[in-house]
């Protein structure tokens, strides 16, 4: 399709002063821009959200009662500090750095024989140990050397120690075991030779998932106050019929039960998705007796149209820990706002900070598959990261056509700071000067040959591109 979507072919179109051509999800995406909108005047329902969002930072607060918010970030660190020996034990196990070793990068990654789909994860530590004064760069020469490498027993006691920082921050004994079983098996899962989803779910158990986006201290805050907005959304629309859900990528349902216990007994018809049979099954046992509940597979990378959803039909799409693994974030949130109703509401949950922890365990779960082209083509293109800070996606979600609503928690509170785990919500915008899909879409067809045909096409309020990087995120 990059061939014959050419500047002349993509010149003059109804509407269109900026386009990006996104690849993927079976179909090439075209997104589309018209003029700047400039400033934009508060959207009508700009209060109602405001006020909705202050009930639920209440909420998320009202979970957590009882939690000394105080040593959450000092817990945090110590799960990092593990994370942080465990992967320069790794790297001095390679012998590479002994002796005045000056080893480059693709040396590392041969000694370690890691799988290409995880080569990003060891650049990651790289320069995560450079930023800790860990590890010394060769300038602008890819070698590396003086690092700093554990005593095999300060690296028995950080895994040790793991047990009181994980019961403190509201983890189960499971998933202590969880991140000690990976760091102790992290070279045969960078080399693919084992895989973390035996160790995450044991003889198919969720039980290790479910205390780390269900009980822990971050994720009940996230949880409730996500729930929250669901239902404030449910009494604003409370005439209107039962209330409209899709949740995508909805997991082991660690959001699921915080929102369905919210909502009460409140008429839904609740589509839980996930991209794994697996999950569904086990959301059918967990929710199976809940009226209005349905289950589908949905994949976030796939045209949502494809998957049998119709467009305006659905009042929220809740997202909790899902929409940072879309290969291109502004095409995900343009095809989900084109599934919402006119005034309807995007919810998300996501992590807006990265911990090294992650780095040693789940972010194996978010490499590319084995078979893929590409990885991100959005701004994170190039950037070995995964996840985007709150900025980057009150942004996305603008540039998409949401308003956006307050961000919780706010800055300033004690779990944003220990933990970056938000709650990130747009409500969609009227269209404005966006280009009319329909339009474009006839004109591409008279322009190109009938096969393969012309690409989805996205109307959005503006094109966001990848950039060269500048910094970390952390």
């Amino acid at each position: 399709m990059n061939d014959v979507l050419t500047d002349e072919v993509l010149g003059g179109l109804p509407g269109v002063t900026d386009w990006q051509l996104v690849r993927g999800g079976g179909r090439d995406s075209l997104l589309v821009a018209g003029p700047s909108p400039g400033p934009r005047p508060p959207a009508d329902a700009g209060r109602a959200d405001a006020e909705a969002a202050g009930r639920a930072a209440d909420a998320g607060d009202a979970s957590v009662r009882g939690t000394d918010p105080a040593p959450l970030a000092a817990l945090m660190r110590q799960l990092d500090e593990a994370a942080l020996l465990t992967m320069a034990r790794v790297l001095d196990r390679t012998r590479l750095f002994r002796d005045a070793g000056r080893p480059h990068t693709d040396e590392i990654l041969a000694a370690l024989a890691v799988a290409p789909r995880h080569a990003w994860i060891v650049r990651r530590w790289l320069s995560t140990l450079t930023a800790e004064d860990r590890l010394r760069p060769a300038a602008a020469t890819g070698r590396h050397h003086r690092l700093t490498a554990p005593d095999r027993r300060d690296h028995a006691r950080a895994l040790r120690d793991l047990e009181g920082a994980c019961a403190g921050l509201g983890y189960p004994a499971s998933m202590t075991r969880f991140f000690r079983a990976a760091a102790e098996r992290l070279p045969l899962l960078l080399q693919d030779r084992t895989s973390l989803h035996e160790v995450l779910f044991p003889d198919g158990e969720t039980d290790t998932a479910q205390g780390n986006y269900r009980d822990s201290v971050p994720s009940r805050w996230a949880n409730h106050a996500a729930a929250a907005l669901l239902a404030a959304e449910a009494g604003r629309r409370s005439e209107r019929g039962p209330l409209r859900v899709l949740e995508a990528g909805a997991g082991v349902g660690g959001t699921t039960t915080a929102v369905l216990e919210a909502l009460g007994d409140t008429p839904v018809d609740y589509l839980f998705t996930d991209v794994s049979p697996f999950f569904l099954r086990a959301a059918k046992e967990a929710f199976g007796d809940r009226p209005g509940v349905r289950y589908a597979l949905f994949d976030i990378q796939a045209d949502p149209h494809g998957q049998g959803l119709e467009p305006g039909s659905r009042d929220v799409v809740l997202a909790a820990n899902v929409l940072h693994n879309a290969r291109h974030a502004g095409r995900c949130l343009a095809d989900l706002r084109e599934l919402l109703a006119p005034d309807g509401l995007l919810v998300m949950i996501e992590s807006c900070r990265e911990h090294y922890q992650a780095l040693t365990s789940m972010y194996l779960l978010m490499s590319p598959g084995p078979d893929e082209e590409g990885w991100f083509t959005d701004l994170r293109a190039g950037q070995d990261r995964v996840f985007l800070t709150a900025e980057e996606w009150t942004r996305q979600l603008d540039a998409a056509g949401f308003d956006p609503l307050p961000v919780l928690p706010h800055e300033a509170h004690p779990l944003a700071a220990a933990a970056g785990q938000r709650v990130i919500a747009g409500r969609v915008r009227a269209h404005g000067a966006r280009p009319d899909p329909g339009r474009v879409r006839a004109a591409l067809a008279d322009r190109l040959p009938p096969s393969p045909g012309p690409p989805r096409v996205h109307s959005v309020d503006e094109i966001i591109r990848p950039t060269i990087p500048t910094g970390e995120l952390r």
